[in-house]
């Protein structure tokens, strides 16, 4: 059979041939004490984010994506672009504007700029095999270009293609041989259109496949069929709009979202939501604190956004965006504070941890309203949001997400697995000046627990708190290795130091090629919102490696 989706990924990369690329500027930015923001707009010209540190987001035409350390992202003219970076230390972010032009004789111009309907081959967010290739050639660039010779500002210029070049690279490596961009139009396509009527013909025929291999693909890609997804997706939208505080009728919410059948509307969001849409919009007035960090991640798995939560969490704002919490208050890290803002708030639960909160507070709070602080050690995250489930009285929600999880992560686990094999994974978390073992009270239990990946020996995976030396490091000689470095400046200077080393040098992993890396947020919290996102970036690092 030909392979229709190679063919037109290889048309679509020939087309490179006819056309032109010049940097038309190149930012670096680092060590700012403000954050750089990137206001709203319409983009004239075709721009690349490289982040070679910090932490931030970005929408482009109204989707919402965080930025991720060590990423690569590309937009096109005519799109609607806003961002923002912070935490920014010495490797700092660049913003890289340039034109894209075609050979145009019918015009009379022997080049002409494109400024619409791109057909630059990569889009949206790249992941980079080698991130400190990217960020050294984007260094080489910007000390040409700066220069006052011109042959050295021209070298800048051939230096920038040969980043074009490494950068749709790993693009076209990453997407591999099945038909992904086409697969992820037609995603992004059900997510404008979802209020329309779609079905499976439709879908295949804008993904330019047939109906038969598109059903097969998609189910394939995603581990769901692309009606399913549009299911998910609706009812999403509809709890959106529940959330909102505002008093929209039942009836018209499901003409909102693309349901013109009100009983059927009502059996599908049950189906998805595992409550009925009028159970769903009470739960969503009551007021339910996360006085403790890691209580947003357990809510937000529950279907509940915190009404408050603490505002020293460096993923608050975060969540604010993704999911437009306008009225999320932020709560002071002074404990007399926080209770005081609490109790103003009048809410209907407070949710902490157990070890996180002195007993009287636990005392203090319950007086202001029903209060469950949940019992962390001895408990896995699992049962942490069974626990907090049956103490809200969502319990058929919480059974209903675990279920979802487990259907996701064994189809993750069947992705990667050829990735794997049985290489034997170390998780370090560097902090400071320790390098911390990450095991199965953290994010280690997706890896090891649910993806089956083989740990390291010599290492106790049920231990928390657990430190090693760069020699302990090198005598334990990790097949694969997950690292996870803090964004504060000794926490680098550590990563730098050891990565200088001989002994960095002669691990199994570095000389494999077998180092990847994670930012410090969300993952390591252990709750199960993060664990969730954590299956997708799985996919999005080692799916297509083998």
């Amino acid at each position: 059979m030909v392979d229709v989706d190679n063919n037109f990924r290889q048309k679509e990369y020939a087309s490179l041939e006819g056309l032109c690329f010049k940097l038309r500027e190149m930012e670096h930015i680092k060590h700012q004490a403000n954050p750089w923001e990137l206001r709203l707009q319409f983009i004239e010209s075709h721009m690349i984010l490289v982040a070679a540190s910090g932490q931030g987001w970005l929408t482009i035409d109204g989707k919402f994506t965080e930025l991720r350390e060590g990423r690569v992202y590309i937009c096109t003219p005519g799109q609607l672009v806003e961002a923002e970076v912070n935490t920014l230390d010495e490797r700092g972010f660049y913003h890289i504007r340039f034109d894209v032009m075609e050979d145009d004789r019918p015009s009379g111009h022997s080049l002409q700029i494109i400024t619409r309907n791109s057909p630059f081959p990569a889009k949206g967010e790249v992941i980079v095999t080698s991130p400190v290739s990217i960020h050294a050639l984007c260094d080489k660039i910007c000390q040409n270009i700066q220069a006052e010779d011109h042959l050295r500002r021209f070298r800048g210029q051939i230096l920038f293609q040969e980043l074009l070049y490494t950068i749709l690279q790993d693009a076209q490596l990453i997407e591999g041989n099945d038909s992904e961009r086409e697969l992820s139009f037609v995603k992004d396509y059900i997510e404008q259109h979802y209020q329309q009527e779609l079905t499976i013909d439709h879908l295949a025929k804008v993904a330019g496949i047939s109906t038969r291999h598109f059903m097969r693909l998609f189910k394939k890609r995603y581990g769901y069929s692309a009606i399913d997804y549009l299911a998910v997706y609706r009812i999403e939208q509809a709890q959106q709009l529940m959330r909102s505080g505002g008093h929209h009728r039942l009836r018209d919410i499901a003409r909102h979202v693309g349901y013109h059948d009100d009983i059927y509307f009502r059996r599908k969001f049950k189906q998805i939501s595992g409550v009925p849409p009028a159970t769903f919009m009470k739960n969503s007035r009551e007021k339910v604190v996360a006085y403790d960090f890691p209580n947003i991640g357990q809510l937000i798995a529950l279907q509940m956004n915190p009404y408050a939560a603490p505002a020293d969490h460096p993923w608050t704002d975060y969540y604010r965006r993704k999911y437009q919490m306008d009225t999320l208050l932020p709560l002071s890290s002074n404990q007399s504070i926080k209770r005081e803002e609490i109790r103003q708030a009048k809410p209907d639960f407070i949710i902490g941890v157990d070890i996180l909160v002195p007993p009287k507070e636990q005392d203090l709070l319950r007086e202001i309203a029903p209060a469950y602080f949940l019992p962390w050690v001895d408990n896995d995250w699992r049962t942490h949001l069974r626990l907090i489930g049956e103490f809200l009285d969502k319990t058929v929600v919480a059974e209903m997400w675990l279920e979802k999880y487990d259907r996701r992560a064994l189809f993750v686990r069947e992705q990667v697995k050829n990735v794997f094999k049985e290489d034997r994974l170390l998780i370090l978390n560097i902090t400071g000046d320790r390098y911390n073992v990450l095991g199965k009270r953290s994010l280690g239990t997706v890896f090891y627990d649910d993806l089956q990946v083989v740990p390291v020996q010599r290492v106790d995976l049920l231990r928390t708190g657990q430190h090693i030396t760069p020699n302990e490091l090198a005598d334990i000689d990790p097949d694969r290795l997950l690292l996870i470095v803090d964004e504060d400046t000794q926490s680098q200077l550590s990563w730098r130091t050891l990565m200088n080393t001989t002994l960095w040098n002669d691990l199994k992993a570095v000389r494999g090629n077998k180092v990847d890396f994670l930012p410090s947020y969300p993952w390591v919290e252990y709750t199960a919102f993060t664990h969730e996102l954590l299956l997708d970036e799985v996919l999005k690092i080692w799916r297509d490696r083998a």
